[in-house]
């Protein structure tokens, strides 16, 4: 910002070309107008939307998991924008224009309770998903409890459909089945599951039980 002292060219307001001038308490003043920035076009900033793209399209049918499964990093952010920004910098794959989401490296819960291990998800029956996943609970010598809620989800991608339960069985159950519609049969869907303590302040971090063809 530049002031104009009044004399030969005395103060102007308005726009002429790209110099905007006007006053304040006043003092005449003139600043360069920014160059337009609506529409970047850089192959930096193509390559950063078509990753928000992919990422976006890939979470919102899991915003509902999402507030729950990423509420203790939702620091001045909603969970949904807190998972985006994981999920942007660490789950996609590929090169511009063929990005693709790896779900092994994807978070749907983020946290410090201890995760599920020894899982495995598979579809034997019509409409329905197994989980089952080892008691790693240990009391006195880790934040694992056996009263431990499992977090599971079923995600069919092609359908834009996520089918998922909040407050499943305990961690020391080590097993329980999620049904999902009667059309999902012969579908692909992604499978994650993670854990939230009892009392529900603590959370883990989500693991990717794989994908599995619906019976």
């Amino acid at each position: 910002m530049g002031k104009i002292s009044q004399g030969v060219l005395g103060g102007f307001s308005g726009k002429v070309g790209n110099v905007v001038g006007g006053s304040w308490k006043g003092i005449d003043y003139m600043r360069i107008k920014p160059a337009s920035v609506a529409n970047p076009r850089t192959a930096a900033q193509v390559d950063q939307r078509s990753k928000f793209s992919i990422v976006l399209n890939f979470l919102q049918p899991l915003s509902e998991f999402l507030r729950v499964g990423f509420k203790l990093y939702a620091n001045k952010m909603t969970q949904f924008n807190s998972a985006m920004s994981y999920n942007l910098n660490h789950a996609v794959t590929g090169a511009y224009p063929n990005f693709s989401i790896d779900y092994s490296n994807a978070l749907v819960s983020r946290g410090q309770l201890n995760g599920a291990m020894g899982v495995a998800a598979t579809s034997t029956n019509p409409a329905s998903v197994d989980f089952t996943w080892t008691d790693n609970s240990s009391p006195g010598t880790s934040k694992a409890k056996s009263t431990d809620k499992a977090l599971l989800l079923v995600y069919n991608i092609t359908k834009d459909v996520a089918i998922y339960n909040l407050a499943g069985n305990s961690r020391d159950m080590g097993s329980q089945t999620i049904d999902v519609p009667t059309d999902f049969s012969g579908d692909d869907v992604e499978t994650f599951m993670a854990f939230i303590s009892e009392d529900g302040s603590q959370v883990s971090n989500s693991v990717y039980t794989g994908s599995v063809t619906i019976a």
